[in-house]
């Protein structure tokens, strides 16, 4: 076998990389789509419960990561700290930036990639995100980023749904039909205490884990999903990729799987979902 036969060969024999670039770019236009605000006003509570995990004191400076509309942003205002608020959307900034100026709080808002934060290093006392950094394609590079500009003793906080619980089951379900492409780590890997370990682990002092439940709280499973195929806009775009037969398919997919995990019984949608409540503390 010649040289370029051999080299062939090898080529062909490794898996293909996935293109990490196009991939964020076209995740950024899906969180830019629908309005991703009225779904997070939903999960409030979350941002709320963090702050305080974190056990968050007046006067701390706190960097939101993939900050969405600011839940945890808000909540840390509300505590008094010193808030930057970041995501790579800039309109879910603007939503944060129009909240924060109805509650009357003072948060700067900067847009910002969470695989390259432009902060140096050792920063801010806390680094949080609920529901956000866990979509980063890269998912070392933003879990390297919030480690390096925590301060050494600082805390990194987040909440991540988990592969077992509603959310994480409702990837699964679009994967399905829109597979992830070849390479690219799941999200709800986050959710899991074995991929924090290895994500935070040479940086952290302790990583805590800790399982929560958030409700979510529908008037039906058709509410749901015309919800959250109107204003979620990976969903939004999941079913416009779809063809007619293949849309009905996720759909009576989507209302199978909160039929098993309702626990309400009164024709309404009361459906758990699992997620993480993590605290880091950085050597």
């Amino acid at each position: 076998m010649n040289i370029a036969a051999a080299s062939k060969a090898r080529s062909a024999e490794q898996p293909a990389q996935p293109d990490l670039v196009a991939l964020k770019t076209k995740q950024q236009g899906a969180w830019s789509s629908g309005n991703y605000g009225l779904i997070g006003m939903t999960l409030n509570i979350v941002g709320e419960q963090l702050a305080e995990a974190l056990d968050l004191r007046s006067g701390q400076s706190v960097l939101d990561v993939a900050a969405g509309n600011g839940n945890v942003t808000l909540a840390a205002a509300r505590r008094w700290c010193n808030v930057t608020s970041t995501d790579y959307a800039p309109n879910l900034l603007e939503n944060g930036r129009a909240r924060a100026a109805v509650d009357g709080l003072t948060v700067e808002f900067k847009e910002a990639d969470a695989e390259a934060l432009p902060f140096v290093d050792n920063s801010f006392d806390a680094v949080v995100s609920t529901f956000g950094v866990m979509f980063t394609p890269n998912q070392d590079k933003a879990a390297a980023e919030m480690a390096r500009v925590a301060k050494r003793g600082g805390k990194i906080g987040m909440a991540n749904w988990t592969p077992e619980g509603f959310i994480g089951q409702l990837f699964k379900t679009l994967g399905k039909y829109l597979p992830t492409p070849a390479g690219v780590k799941s999200p709800a890997l986050w959710g899991t205490q074995a991929r924090l370990n290895e994500l935070f682990g040479p940086a952290a002092a302790t990583i805590s884990a800790d399982p929560r439940i958030f409700n979510f709280r529908y008037r039906s499973a058709e509410h749901f999903i015309d919800f959250f195929k109107t204003y979620y806009g990976p969903m939004l775009k999941a079913f416009g990729a779809l063809e007619p037969a293949k849309q009905k398919g996720l759909h009576d997919d989507i209302v199978a799987l909160v039929g098993r995990m309702n626990e309400a019984d009164d024709g309404t949608m009361v459906v758990p979902s699992e997620y993480l409540e993590v605290v880091i503390v950085k050597k």
